[in-house]
């Protein structure tokens, strides 16, 4: 019977932009203020009603010209100048949008290039001609301090009018997190849903022979950009997992065939050690508060699941019956456990209390039920679906409804977007046994493999970036 077993320094904070008030000579684009407690000035804000387009969204058709510039001005982001580095920022805006499958988005490579007095006056008649139902523009200026200044606009071309303003001042090296948040700004205000562009992934790069697997923790963007190796490789590493403030990582690493549960603090580079032993340890997770971790670790041949703090000490045990209980995951709200358990005599998903109470099975559909994940909506589980060959489902947290979402050999290990719409995994070729990571929305449509330079397994998706 096969069980599943299933970064750079932090990043600096993108400040909101206040609107600008320069007089550059031309009309300057407008952005709204985000006041340090997250509320926005009630100043021109834009339509909060729905928009004019009401067909279908995978219809809705959103043109994004370059980014404009006041001055072409070389930058750390981009030595041609902020004119080239405006045009990047359209490219990943237009991917964004494009691979989450929801809308059609031209980029900027088949669109005239809009000035920079355009961005908040735009010549109606040149989008409306290429049938555009939404216009992104927006604009990339470089500041004396070395930042960037970044303002991304979203139009009703039905309405020929301003939908939605934010602008972001950012270090060189963190536009893509400006694009990031541009698109976030467009999902969420033409789909309705929460964002989930600017946010991470921790996953575990491999890369060696089959017999004598490399296995080291990396992390990179949701679009697979920016990867950064955390860990050498001298030591395996296995199912990392973002803290709920995104600052540290917890993972399972082996040195010397001997388990040991690290949390790596991503910002200092630092790592502390909080549970070893000489027993099998497997899938260790972040309780929402932060202020605990849940793994599992056989002994004597009985697996069960214990919590720990986050700072280390003692365990408790919170399952106690005979086989495997592996893979738990807490409910957003911390009162909840869903965990992976063979106690029927096969793998199947099993809910209880965060204390170890009330345990009870939740699958009874036909195959067998793994690596168990709870969205963070709180309104499904997605989890490792073997029926012969293995495929991603969800279903409800009382088990009911389950579908599957992909249809793979070895598809496994889900884990959720923040916004607890779109699913990453990892999906092994058979034959090669290489491992790449996949995305999957909950519909089962939109299926893509995210690029990575080696092979990669176990992903981890973080929350938002604040």
């Amino acid at each position: 019977m096969k069980y599943i077993i299933s970064a750079t320094a932090l990043l600096v904070a993108i400040t909101p932009l206040a609107a600008q008030n320069q007089d550059l000579g031309q009309k300057p684009p407008q952005t709204d203020t985000v006041q340090s407690d997250g509320q926005t000035d009630q100043a021109d804000q834009g339509l909060t009603g729905s928009v004019s387009y009401e067909g279908k969204l995978d219809d809705l058709g959103i043109a994004i010209p370059g980014f404009a510039t006041d001055a072409n001005v070389p930058t750390p982001a981009n030595a041609q100048g902020t004119a080239a580095l405006g045009k990047e920022l359209a490219r990943v805006i237009t991917s964004d949008l494009k691979n989450n499958g929801l809308f059609k988005p031209t980029g900027p490579d088949s669109l005239p290039q809009p000035s920079y007095g355009e961005i908040t006056s735009p010549n109606w008649a040149t989008w409306s001609n290429r049938g555009a139902d939404m216009l992104v523009e927006g604009y990339v200026r470089a500041r004396s301090d070395g930042n960037l200044i970044v303002g991304c606009y979203l139009y009703d071309m039905g309405l020929k009018t301003q939908l939605e303003r934010k602008g972001w001042i950012v270090p060189p090296q963190d536009w893509r997190r400006a694009a990031h948040k541009c698109s976030d700004m467009v999902y969420s205000r033409l789909s309705g849903e929460s964002p989930f562009f600017d946010s991470k992934i921790a996953y575990i790069a491999e890369t060696g022979p089959k017999n004598h697997r490399i296995k080291r923790l990396a992390i990179m963007d949701s679009d697979g950009a920016n990867v950064r190796f955390i860990t050498t490789g001298r030591a395996t590493a296995l199912t990392p997992r973002y803290s709920p403030d995104y600052r540290e990582l917890v993972y399972l690493s082996y040195i010397d065939g001997n388990p040991r549960i690290y949390v790596y603090n991503v910002g200092t580079g630092t790592q502390r050690l909080i549970t070893k032993s000489h027993n099998p340890t497997f899938a260790p997770r972040w309780s929402p508060d932060g202020k605990w971790i849940i793994y599992s670790m056989a002994i004597g041949g009985n697996t069960d699941i214990y919590r720990v703090s986050a700072q280390g000490g003692p365990s408790t045990r919170l399952t106690d019956t005979p086989g495997i209980d592996i893979a738990g995951s807490y409910s957003p709200d911390g009162k909840q456990i869903v965990f992976e358990s063979d106690r029927s005599g096969a793998q199947q998903c099993y809910v209880m209390n965060a204390d170890g109470s009330n345990q009870h099975r939740i699958s009874f559909f036909s195959g067998r039920c793994a690596t168990p994940e709870w969205s963070p909506r709180g309104d499904q589980i997605a989890f490792t679906h073997i029926v012969g060959d293995f495929h991603i489902a969800v279903m409800t947290p009382s088990g009911r409804d389950m579908h599957d979402l992909t249809r793979g050999w070895q598809d496994e290990g889900p884990t959720w977007a923040p916004n607890g719409r779109i699913i990453q995994f990892f999906r092994t070729a058979r034959g090669s046994g290489d491992a790449h990571i996949w995305q999957v929305d909950l519909t089962g449509k939109n299926l893509r493999e995210i690029k990575t330079p080696v092979d990669a397994s176990d992903p981890a998706w973080g929350p938002i970036l604040p």
